[in-house]
């Protein structure tokens, strides 16, 4: 069970967001992760709770940042729910989209393995329901995939396999490239893998 520390910053100008520690397993139906967020000055803001199922649909998620709440899944696109700090009102959602993303690591290795893509095979197009900060507000966006390779690097524990994949922001045309090993982000604009205490968790596929 991989668990450890990212920390995280802004990816424009590199301000400190805060550190996110983890832990996260494959499981017989697909993979869970669970983090805790804290800010710079070591106050808790917010929680992770994503399970998705063997082919990468989220069929748990919970969120919490700011005292805002989200809980969604795979329904029809997607479905959430999400609740005001106060707790008395909550707004349904629903989209067409396959999946969730924000800022959490979690996100990546989701959308990685709901896309199964072949290194040098075109760029796959896919839609998702962004959570943005501070208070998990939600926006649909648009995306590319693609796997530009994937390397063997040697470990002490055997070969540690590195996928390489560039992601493309399609109403901005941003594109950036993140590094996955198993279900760890080794690295991505605005995160940075600080600690890890055991290895990463192969999926079946890899």
């Amino acid at each position: 069970m991989p668990r450890g520390r990212y920390s995280l910053h802004d990816p424009h100008d590199h301000t400190p967001l805060g550190e996110e520690h983890f832990h996260c397993a494959p499981g017989p139906s697909g993979w869970r992760y669970v983090s805790q967020l804290t800010a710079p000055d070591g106050e808790h803001r917010g929680s992770v709770d994503l399970a998705i199922d063997e082919l990468g649909r989220p069929i748990r998620l919970e969120v919490n940042a700011a005292s805002w709440q989200v809980r969604g899944a795979a329904l029809d696109g997607v479905t959430w729910v999400r609740t005001d700090p106060t707790g008395t009102e909550a707004t349904e959602g629903n989209v067409a989209a396959l999946g969730f993303t924000g800022t959490s690591p979690a996100f990546l290795v989701a959308t990685a393995r709901l896309l199964r893509l072949s290194p040098g095979a075109p760029a796959t197009r896919v839609r998702l329901l962004a959570l943005t900060d501070p208070v998990l507000a939600p926006r649909t966006v648009d995306q590319a995939w693609a796997l530009l390779g994937r390397e063997a690097h040697p470990t002490d524990s055997g070969p540690l396999l590195v996928d390489a994949y560039q992601v493309s922001a399609l109403d901005t045309g941003e594109v950036h490239t993140i590094h996955i090993a198993g279900d760890v982000v080794l690295s991505a604009p605005g995160i940075e893998l600080e600690h890890l205490e055991t290895p990463p968790s192969a999926f079946e596929d890899q």
